[in-house]
């Protein structure tokens, strides 16, 4: 512990790129997190951090950071199939843990994680940072207003051109498509939703019914797209996909009124559309500073005891409703 000013101490497992522009430079920007460590298999990454970041300590190797005692958190932006060993192994070291989405690649491997976490008395995020920005704090506020009435739809998009062919979102056995990695997003905000609209405790709106379509290639998806059932009657429609243009959109209907959500999972000023009847109105959004507030609020946990702004009630409903979703053979 930084005794002087009491800052979290993290340590970085890969110079992903993730990492380096946006969680990294989150944490130097945060009021109560030190960038403390990085770790990297390559010696050169760990230069091209110190000459970006300047003074860091460095590892080669992910496990000698996890035996360092100054580093209280560590985050894991590795590859998706890497999740469940190094979340396992920071655990098992003691060190509390922000984690990439998604958490894991299915719900016994998430099950194993979480659990792990709590015997070990360390806490455990899903990087769902969308969760921390104005947009969305701004789309609750208007659905515990009630203007929409009962919520009956939900659609959900993040799809966008991958072009680069040795990208590891097209490997297979690093867990690569286009379902893990953007489309657990749409899963994720439709969940948030279908917990309002059930008035049930976040991670407790449960599907009874999911079904999916890909195109796939290489051994993974290049675009899914997907329907989920709620018991309520809530419907929802969601998309996701590296083969076309990209597009981030969602939208909310309900007996009285529809939200349209442009840029869902960003930080940007882009206003939402609020329709009741046949009246529209622009919805204005300031612009966050998502990462940094991921970042204070799992610190700030730490320090508390508090729980976590994003649950593990979530995230094994999201690891269930993948499980769902990859287990249609569309």
């Amino acid at each position: 512990m930084d005794i002087i000013n009491n800052k979290v101490r993290w340590g970085v497992l890969g110079y992903a790129k993730i990492a380096r522009e946006s969680l990294i430079p989150a944490i130097r920007r945060s009021t109560n997190s030190e960038f403390y460590a990085l770790a990297s298999r390559e010696a050169i990454k760990l230069t091209e951090c110190t000459t970006k970041f300047g003074s860091v300590k460095t590892y080669v190797g992910y496990d000698a950071i996890l035996n360092d005692p100054q580093i209280e958190v560590v985050y894991i932006p590795l590859p998706n199939a890497l999740h469940k060993e190094w979340v396992i192994k920071a655990a098992k070291a003691g060190k509390h843990i922000l984690c990439e989405k998604p958490l894991a690649l299915n719900t016994a491997e998430c099950s194993e994680m979480i659990q792990t976490c709590v015997d070990n008395k360390v806490m455990l995020m899903e990087a769902f940072m969308y969760r921390f920005t104005h947009r969305t704090k701004m789309v609750m506020d208007i659905l515990n207003s009630g203007v929409l009435g009962e919520i009956k739809f939900i659609s959900s998009s993040f799809r966008f051109l991958l072009t680069n062919p040795l990208s590891i979102k097209l490997k297979p056995e690093l867990g690569g498509g286009s379902l893990y990695d953007v489309g657990c997003y749409p899963i994720n905000f439709t969940g948030m939703v279908a917990d309002y609209a059930e008035n049930v405790a976040p991670g407790g709106a449960k599907p009874i019914f999911c079904h999916a379509s890909f195109v796939k290639q290489g051994g993974i998806d290049h675009l899914f797209s997907g329907i989920i059932k709620y018991k309520s009657g809530l419907t929802a429609s969601i998309n996701s996909g590296f083969n076309a243009q990209k597009r981030v959109f969602s939208e909310i209907i309900g007996t009285k009124g529809c939200l349209e959500v442009p840029e869902t999972f960003f930080d940007t000023t882009d206003p939402m559309t609020l329709t009741v009847g046949e009246t529209k109105t622009s919805i204005p959004v300031i612009e966050s500073d998502r990462y940094c507030r991921e970042v204070e609020n799992f610190a700030s946990c730490i320090r508390t005891g508090e729980q976590p702004g994003f649950s593990l009630n979530e995230s094994l409903r999201n690891a269930a409703v993948l499980d769902s979703l990859l287990s249609t053979n569309d």
